[in-house]
């Protein structure tokens, strides 16, 4: 998961009741009471993925993991979360009952078909009743546009690429809305960095990123700059490209997001000679130096730092 993983759980960080409020059922009352930062030290592992919580004036904890494929894997990670988190809380009040555990495995991507809404780890013998763990299956990329607003927080608009029914013109209107409903400036960047990397999951081909990456910088101009992050998204999105035998429009992606900066610099869009080197470069010296150099130099220099050998650092 790397970015995607780091991104929504820090924005879940934010926004912790938006995150809870789309796995309890509606109506209830709900009172967060902050995420659980136990540690068990002999395996260095922090339990930062649960939440505790009250539930109509009851004791709850919310686990929630964010799963690029429900891989086979999946269950096993859960399982072996759990196990981890009823150890820490019973050790936070020895001799006090453990309070009720969900967990949800929030999914980016996978196959076309409904995945089940419950996974398991079975850990029984054949034969005997279950044992092990359920928890439940929200694969978020296979909501559409208007599941996702129903949730009713810009938290779930993020994942608005991701989508069945995703288009440009939709992920206008995301941008505009995450725009009005962001709480500052700095929430607002957070955002579309989320919306730009789960843009680059892509699970059903929509090749929106290009689009996306235009709408973000008119709406928050310096952000690829600020965010070192969307840097790390160029080379993912090169990676997957070749994966799937997309490497041609992985590059268009890449030119489309360095030469928005060229354009700027120099008052028009770079040749097709410049556009390949630009591309590159930052494959070669990687798209942080590239963005230095497109910022930095001015006018001749630009051209002539884009028409000279490139020398790997």
């Amino acid at each position: 998961m790397g970015d995607a993983d780091i991104t929504l759980r820090h924005l879940a960080r934010r926004r912790p009741e938006d995150l809870v409020r789309a796995f309890v059922p509606e109506g209830r009352p709900i009172e967060v009471l902050g995420w659980i930062d136990s540690q068990v030290t002999s395996i260095e592992r922090r339990l930062d993925k649960a939440l505790r919580l009250r539930v109509d004036g009851e004791p709850r904890v919310l686990h929630v993991e964010f799963c690029f494929a429900l891989r086979d894997d999946v269950p096993d990670r859960v399982f072996e979360y759990l196990g981890f988190l009823f150890a820490a809380l019973r050790r936070e009040d020895p001799g006090e009952p453990v309070p009720p555990i969900e967990s949800v495995a929030v999914v980016l991507s996978g196959c076309k078909r409904r995945l089940p809404v419950t996974g398991k780890r079975r850990i029984a013998w054949p034969g005997r009743p279950f044992s092990g763990a359920h928890f439940r299956v929200d694969a978020v990329y296979q909501r559409t546009i208007a599941e996702l607003r129903a949730r009713g927080s810009v938290l779930w608009l993020v994942f608005a690429p991701l989508a069945r029914d995703a288009t440009a013109a939709v992920l206008q209107e995301i941008v505009a809305e995450i725009d009005a409903g962001a709480s500052s400036a700095e929430e607002r960047a957070e955002l579309y960095t989320a919306l730009l990397v789960m843009a680059t999951v892509d699970p059903w081909g929509h090749t929106l990123w290009k689009e996306l990456v235009t709408m973000v910088e008119d709406k928050e101009e310096g952000l690829l700059r600020r965010t070192p992050i969307i840097g790390e998204m160029i080379i993912e999105a090169e990676r997957r490209g070749e994966q799937r035998g997309e490497e041609r429009g992985e590059q268009k992606a890449i030119a489309a997001l360095l030469g928005r900066l060229f354009a700027r610099r120099l008052g028009r869009r770079p040749t097709d000679e410049e556009e390949r080197s630009i591309v590159e470069r930052a494959r070669t010296l990687g798209p942080g130096e590239v963005e230095d150099a497109l910022l930095d130099l001015e006018g001749e220099a630009l051209i002539r730092w884009l028409a000279e050998p490139i020398r790997p650092s």
